[in-house]
């Protein structure tokens, strides 16, 4: 299934970068899924983009962390190339008119800092 953006007018978007051989990534895992459990319901829409993994890899790693939300090969790396990203683990917040008001290179560590950004997002 693919996801758009243009889906997801409306709702506040985190877009995650990572890789099953990222320990930054692994780092920032839990935080992530937490804060989705929390604002799902709030109109914020956590998406993760797996870049240049393995397929077997990637689903471990989905799995051990227990991630819920909707993510997703990178295929090619296209989205990695139109965003321009550094490497990962980064992360873009998405307005719900489709601006992104922040960018995050490297791994978000705390629930404090994940809320500032997600502050910025909100419906």
């Amino acid at each position: 299934e693919t996801i758009s953006l243009a889906d997801l007018k409306g709702k506040g978007v985190v877009l995650n970068f990572w890789a099953s051989w990222c320990d930054p990534c692994r780092d920032e895992a839990a935080l992530l899924e937490t804060a989705w459990q929390r604002e799902k319901a709030n109109g914020i829409v956590f998406i993760g983009l797996d870049y240049l993994d393995q397929e077997p890899a990637a689903k471990a790693y989905i799995a051990e962390f227990g991630i819920s939300y909707p993510n997703g090969p990178d295929l090619q790396s296209q989205a990695a190339r139109r965003y321009g990203i550094k490497g990962v683990p980064e992360t873009y917040f998405i307005t719900p008119e489709g601006e992104i008001v922040q960018v995050v290179i490297g791994p978000i560590l705390s629930a404090a800092q994940l809320d500032s950004f997600l502050n910025k997002i909100r419906p």
